[in-house]
Protein backbone atom coordinates (compact mmCIF):
# COMPACT_ATOMS: atom_id res chain seq x y z
CA UNK A 1 0.00 0.00 0.00
CA UNK A 2 1.16 3.41 -0.92
CA UNK A 3 0.50 6.90 0.49
CA UNK A 4 -1.74 6.92 -2.63
CA UNK A 5 -4.22 4.70 -1.15
CA UNK A 6 -5.22 6.24 1.86
CA UNK A 7 -8.30 7.66 2.39
CA UNK A 8 -8.78 11.65 3.35
CA UNK A 9 -11.12 13.78 2.66
CA UNK A 10 -10.75 17.44 1.20
CA UNK A 11 -11.24 20.39 3.22
CA UNK A 12 -14.39 21.17 1.36
CA UNK A 13 -15.57 17.54 2.04
CA UNK A 14 -16.04 14.81 -0.22
CA UNK A 15 -12.82 12.79 -1.02
CA UNK A 16 -9.39 14.08 -1.77
CA UNK A 17 -8.44 11.20 -3.90
CA UNK A 18 -5.17 10.79 -3.24
CA UNK A 19 -4.41 8.36 -6.12
CA UNK A 20 -4.96 11.25 -8.65
CA UNK A 21 -1.22 12.25 -7.25
CA UNK A 22 -0.29 8.72 -8.20
CA UNK A 23 3.04 9.45 -10.92
CA UNK A 24 3.35 13.04 -9.11
CA UNK A 25 5.47 14.68 -6.57
CA UNK A 26 4.01 15.46 -3.86
CA UNK A 27 4.69 17.62 -1.07
CA UNK A 28 2.24 16.86 2.02
CA UNK A 29 2.38 19.54 4.70
CA UNK A 30 0.48 20.34 8.07
CA UNK A 31 -0.64 24.05 7.78
CA UNK A 32 -1.89 26.13 10.44
CA UNK A 33 -3.82 29.54 9.81
CA UNK A 34 -2.24 31.58 13.24
CA UNK A 35 1.43 30.57 13.35
CA UNK A 36 4.77 32.10 12.87
CA UNK A 37 5.28 29.78 10.20
CA UNK A 38 2.42 30.54 8.82
CA UNK A 39 4.25 33.30 6.33
CA UNK A 40 5.55 29.44 4.57
CA UNK A 41 2.23 29.50 2.42
CA UNK A 42 3.80 31.93 0.08
CA UNK A 43 6.69 29.49 -0.87
CA UNK A 44 4.17 26.20 -0.62
CA UNK A 45 2.34 28.38 -3.32
CA UNK A 46 5.32 29.36 -5.41
CA UNK A 47 6.78 25.97 -5.00
CA UNK A 48 3.15 24.60 -6.26
CA UNK A 49 2.93 27.19 -9.24
CA UNK A 50 6.73 26.24 -10.31
CA UNK A 51 6.55 22.87 -10.51
CA UNK A 52 2.93 22.12 -11.48
CA UNK A 53 3.02 21.51 -14.87
CA UNK A 54 5.92 19.36 -14.38
CA UNK A 55 4.20 16.61 -12.38
CA UNK A 56 4.09 17.99 -8.36
CA UNK A 57 1.69 19.29 -6.35
CA UNK A 58 1.38 20.79 -2.61
CA UNK A 59 -1.18 19.09 -0.34
CA UNK A 60 -2.00 21.42 2.43
CA UNK A 61 -3.19 19.27 5.74
CA UNK A 62 -4.63 21.57 8.59
CA UNK A 63 -4.10 20.77 12.30
CA UNK A 64 -4.75 22.10 15.17
CA UNK A 65 -2.34 20.24 17.61
CA UNK A 66 -0.03 22.64 18.20
CA UNK A 67 -1.81 25.59 20.47
CA UNK A 68 -4.59 25.79 18.82
CA UNK A 69 -2.84 27.54 15.65
CA UNK A 70 -5.56 25.96 13.68
CA UNK A 71 -9.00 27.04 14.86
CA UNK A 72 -10.98 28.10 11.82
CA UNK A 73 -13.89 25.88 10.23
CA UNK A 74 -13.02 24.31 7.02
CA UNK A 75 -14.51 27.58 5.16
CA UNK A 76 -12.48 30.29 7.40
CA UNK A 77 -9.15 28.12 6.45
CA UNK A 78 -10.16 27.90 2.62
CA UNK A 79 -10.92 31.86 2.71
CA UNK A 80 -7.75 32.38 4.95
CA UNK A 81 -5.61 30.89 2.54
CA UNK A 82 -7.27 31.98 -0.56
CA UNK A 83 -7.22 35.68 0.49
CA UNK A 84 -4.31 35.81 2.41
CA UNK A 85 -1.59 33.65 0.15
CA UNK A 86 -3.78 33.19 -2.57
CA UNK A 87 -3.38 29.24 -2.37
CA UNK A 88 -4.12 27.48 -5.02
CA UNK A 89 -2.88 23.57 -3.82
CA UNK A 90 -5.38 21.62 -3.01
CA UNK A 91 -6.09 21.31 1.23
CA UNK A 92 -7.46 18.42 3.12
CA UNK A 93 -9.99 18.04 6.19
CA UNK A 94 -8.25 19.43 9.40
CA UNK A 95 -6.94 16.13 11.27
CA UNK A 96 -4.65 15.07 13.75
CA UNK A 97 -0.88 14.05 13.05
CA UNK A 98 0.40 13.31 16.44
CA UNK A 99 -1.53 10.86 19.22
CA UNK A 100 -3.87 8.29 19.05
CA UNK A 101 -5.88 9.74 16.43
CA UNK A 102 -3.22 10.07 14.25
CA UNK A 103 -4.68 9.83 10.85
CA UNK A 104 -3.57 7.17 8.63
CA UNK A 105 -1.91 9.44 6.20
CA UNK A 106 0.30 10.54 9.17
CA UNK A 107 0.65 7.06 10.15
CA UNK A 108 2.27 6.38 6.77
CA UNK A 109 4.24 9.22 7.21
CA UNK A 110 6.28 9.31 10.34
CA UNK A 111 8.54 6.86 10.45
CA UNK A 112 10.16 8.49 7.74
CA UNK A 113 13.51 10.07 9.17
CA UNK A 114 14.64 14.09 8.34
CA UNK A 115 18.31 15.21 7.57
CA UNK A 116 19.29 15.24 11.49
CA UNK A 117 17.71 11.58 12.17
CA UNK A 118 14.37 12.30 13.36
CA UNK A 119 11.35 9.75 13.20
CA UNK A 120 7.74 9.49 14.98
CA UNK A 121 5.90 12.62 16.18
CA UNK A 122 5.28 15.74 14.10
CA UNK A 123 7.04 18.23 15.84
CA UNK A 124 5.18 20.99 14.64
CA UNK A 125 3.24 23.39 11.94
CA UNK A 126 5.04 22.74 8.77
CA UNK A 127 6.67 19.59 8.97
CA UNK A 128 7.04 18.62 5.32
CA UNK A 129 7.32 15.40 3.58
CA UNK A 130 8.11 14.74 -0.28
CA UNK A 131 6.14 11.71 -2.19
CA UNK A 132 7.98 9.90 -4.70
CA UNK A 133 5.79 9.65 -7.69
CA UNK A 134 5.20 5.88 -7.15
CA UNK A 135 3.82 6.81 -3.57
CA UNK A 136 6.67 6.29 -1.15
CA UNK A 137 8.11 9.04 0.91
CA UNK A 138 11.42 10.31 -0.56
CA UNK A 139 11.82 12.77 1.95
CA UNK A 140 11.25 14.59 5.42
CA UNK A 141 12.30 17.89 6.50
CA UNK A 142 11.97 19.92 9.94
CA UNK A 143 9.26 22.52 10.02
CA UNK A 144 11.56 25.86 10.20
CA UNK A 145 12.96 24.55 6.95
CA UNK A 146 11.67 26.92 4.19
CA UNK A 147 9.83 25.66 1.59
CA UNK A 148 11.61 27.12 -1.36
CA UNK A 149 14.96 26.20 0.71
CA UNK A 150 17.82 24.30 -1.89
CA UNK A 151 17.79 20.75 -0.04
CA UNK A 152 13.54 20.81 -0.26
CA UNK A 153 14.06 22.37 -3.94
CA UNK A 154 16.81 20.04 -5.00
CA UNK A 155 14.61 16.81 -3.55
CA UNK A 156 11.36 17.82 -5.27
CA UNK A 157 13.60 18.40 -8.67
CA UNK A 158 15.21 15.00 -8.15
CA UNK A 159 11.69 13.47 -7.76
CA UNK A 160 9.56 15.05 -10.74
CA UNK A 161 8.19 11.83 -13.28
CA UNK A 162 10.37 12.00 -16.40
Amino acid sequence: MSVFDVEIDGLQGGSADLDQYRGKAVLVVNVASKCGLTPQYTGLERLHERYAERGFTVLGVPCNQFMGQEPGTADEIAEFCSTTYGVTFPLTEKVEVNGDGRHPLYQALVDTPDAEGHTGDIRWNFEKFLIAPGGTVAARFAPQTEPESAEVVAAIEKDLPA
